[in-house]
């Protein structure tokens, strides 16, 4: 299993980035797979707590039907558009893909089940400095961290 805190140690200023990100804004999107294979599109918030990427999902809702069946997931932080004019200090955008481990009921608040995240791969992309190009960094357990830029 590969935890937060694995791609923190790996890759400290790119998990910082990536983190940062995530918690800039409360809401988040995960994408599940329903039953028939079909991909579901859900809002979600996210914690990283003690080393881990934690979220849940309410008592009956489908997007824990949908992990406790088949735990894959991508989870995307909010997106915001670049400000016309300073386009370089867009921060981007984030995503993290992988399994979800159920980690049983959720302790604080309302009912549901907690799960942590399995980290198959993290990227983050952003604009080069001049805002002439895309930049794709993705680290994955297997390979690292990787980088292309595109028009």
């Amino acid at each position: 299993m590969t935890a937060w805190q694995d791609v923190e140690r790996a890759v400290p200023e790119f998990a910082a980035r990536v983190r940062a990100l995530f918690d800039a804004h409360r809401h988040k999107t995960i994408a599940t797979l329903r039953a028939d294979g079909s991909p579901r599109i859900s809002g979600i918030e996210v914690v990283f707590s003690d080393g881990e990427l934690v979220f849940g999902s309410m008592p009956k809702a489908r997007k824990g039907a949908d992990l406790r069946r088949d735990p894959r997931f991508a989870l995307h932080s909010a997106t915001v558009d670049p400000i016309e004019g300073a386009e370089a200090q867009w921060p981007g955008e984030a995503k993290v893909a992988g399994r979800a481990v159920t980690a049983g009921p959720i302790s604080e608040g309302p009912e549901g089940d907690r799960f942590h995240a399995d980290i198959t791969e993290v990227v983050h992309t952003h604009l080069n400095e001049q805002a002439t190009l895309l930049v794709v960094e993705w680290w994955t357990p297997r390979h690292g961290l990787r980088r292309i830029e595109r028009e």
